[in-house]
């Protein structure tokens, strides 16, 4: 089983690799270097990097709370993908 962070981890994990990032060719390479000083995985903390720039709006790609939505995590005003099937479906047997 996979381990599991807290947030507030996973958060001064993301900062700390954020405020040294200018020091590194890349976000591989920041997170091979300080995962284990931080008793992190590499690939686990290049992810969480990654995803804190997309929410940032310095990366494009799905924002955490879209995750969420996708995953069923949060739920959907409006019925949501259910809704527009039964209405194509309708539509299409008109």
């Amino acid at each position: 089983m996979p381990k599991q962070y807290t947030p507030e981890v996973k958060s001064r994990a993301v900062s700390y690799v954020m405020d040294r990032m200018d020091r590194y060719k890349s976000v591989y390479a920041a997170c091979a270097e300080m995962a284990p000083k931080l008793n992190v995985g590499k690939e686990t903390l290049r992810r969480w990097v990654l995803q804190a720039q997309v929410d940032a709006g310095d990366r494009t790609g799905p924002s955490s709370g879209e995750l969420a939505e996708i995953k069923g995590d949060v739920p959907r005003s409006g019925g949501g993908c259910l809704n527009t099937v039964r209405v194509s479906s309708l539509i299409m047997l008109q």
